[in-house]
């Protein structure tokens, strides 16, 4: 018997609700077998990040060796990465591995509008490493500093979701959240099959929305690694966050924004 594995790189939250915290979460809700290389360890509550300090980037690249040298992955969910030198370390060690299911969250700004990467590093995340992955997950703001121009209305959503993977050769989950319509049409555009998919749902008031983006990109990272296509990941990871935003919707925890419920499925 074999586990389907997924390697999370990305940031510790000591709150419990983004990061390595949400990706262990999801990716065993969703039926697969985590492991982690930590990148930064942040300072944070539902009320936000107050401090960031990184993992020496020797001791990150060596995490990574270490799981894939011995456990191997089916798949590997990149988050934060911080700083440009974290970028190219990451890009580094990659390239010696054939792994063909990497998922990339490009983590630019945290749910409380707290910056999570450096200036510098956005150039490096463009060149390096969205070429050598296989999927990315942007948002509306981190696809806006992708494509270097606004996204305003749905339209714009469908259009920037084609052209962000034509641009940077790669599939694209775009993220609808960020509108204020009632119906959120998040958008995957498979560049491998040059077919776009809309994933629906229904805006929910509600502010626990921490760690979404992180959930959703664990979640396609887990489906890929249990052999499901890009396009049934998309919708089943779509499914995935869509319950656990619903489920978690009216819990107390914290005084900002808190977690959806990772564990929906099983807390009865």
């Amino acid at each position: 018997m074999k586990y389907n594995r997924v390697l999370s790189i990305a940031g510790s939250d000591s709150g419990g609700g983004a990061g390595i915290q949400a990706d262990i979460k999801t990716i065993s809700a969703c039926g697969s077998y985590a492991t982690t290389a930590i990148t930064a360890i942040t300072v944070q509550n539902t009320l936000g990040v107050s401090n960031v300090h990184a993992v020496p980037n020797h001791i990150l690249v060596e995490q990574i060796n270490a799981v894939l040298n011995d456990i191997g992955t089916d798949a590997i969910k990149i988050g934060m990465l911080h700083s440009s030198e974290t970028i190219k370390a990451v890009y580094n060690v990659l390239c010696q591995y054939n792994i063909q299911n990497v998922v990339l969250d490009p983590v630019m700004v945290a749910t409380s509008g707290d910056k999570l990467l450096q200036e510098e590093a956005v150039s490096a995340l463009k060149k390096l490493l969205i070429p050598l992955v296989r999927v990315i997950t942007p948002n509306i703001p981190e696809a806006e500093v992708l494509l270097e121009k606004k996204i305003v209305n749905q339209d714009d959503v469908f259009l920037s979701a084609k052209e962000l993977a034509e641009k940077y050769k790669v599939s694209v989950l775009l993220k609808a959240g960020h509108l204020s319509n009632d119906e959120l049409i998040d958008v995957f555009y498979d560049f491998e099959k040059t077919d776009l998919l809309k994933l629906k749902s229904t805006r929910l008031d509600t502010k626990n929305t921490h760690g979404t983006g992180c959930t959703m990109s664990s979640a396609f990272a887990a489906y890929l690694s249990q052999g499901f296509d890009l396009q049934e990941s998309a919708q089943k990871a779509k499914n995935y966050i869509n319950g656990a935003i619903y489920a978690g919707a009216d819990y107390e925890i914290g005084e900002g924004h808190g977690p959806v419920h990772h564990f929906h499925e099983f807390w009865k």
